[in-house]
């Protein structure tokens, strides 16, 4: 499956639920097993999060950037940098970022899905997310 920007994103944004500017962020990992769908919109629907050594559920943190408009392409790029996890023994096909409340998982607003392409793992090693391609808001 390919990268997606979840359409509830897109109202959050709008409504002033999700502020790029201020609000914290975290990406999970996910499993080959996780289905995205646009229409997820909170944490809780995220199934299939990974498990292993030196990883906590609910993932790392994670800083999001808004680009600049692309009127060529009518879109506007979002890019982020996420932390890594050390010592780390895990498999991950993806990473979901979202909206960091500090709470229950049903609070925290999803922002997009990175597919990673192919399962990428780690044994006891460093598992670094590195992505050259940003997601991309669409009309």
């Amino acid at each position: 499956m390919a990268s997606i920007i979840y359409n509830s994103c897109i109202r959050d944004a709008l409504v002033g639920n999700i502020n790029f500017s201020t609000d914290s962020f975290k990406m999970l990992l996910v499993t080959s097993a996780y289905a995205a769908s646009k229409a997820h919109a909170k944490r809780n629907q995220i199934t299939d999060e990974v498990t292993g050594s030196g990883y906590s559920t609910g993932g790392t943190v994670c800083d999001v950037n808004v680009e600049a408009v692309d009127n060529v392409n009518n879109d506007v790029e979002i890019s982020f940098t996420i932390d890594s996890w050390l010592n780390a023994t895990i498999t991950a096909r993806g990473g979901v970022i979202y909206k960091a409340r500090g709470g229950a998982s049903s609070a925290d607003e999803l922002v997009g899905y990175v597919d990673f392409g192919s399962n990428i793992s780690s044994t006891n090693g460093t598992f670094a997310v590195t992505v050259t391609t940003p997601l991309k808001f669409q009309n």
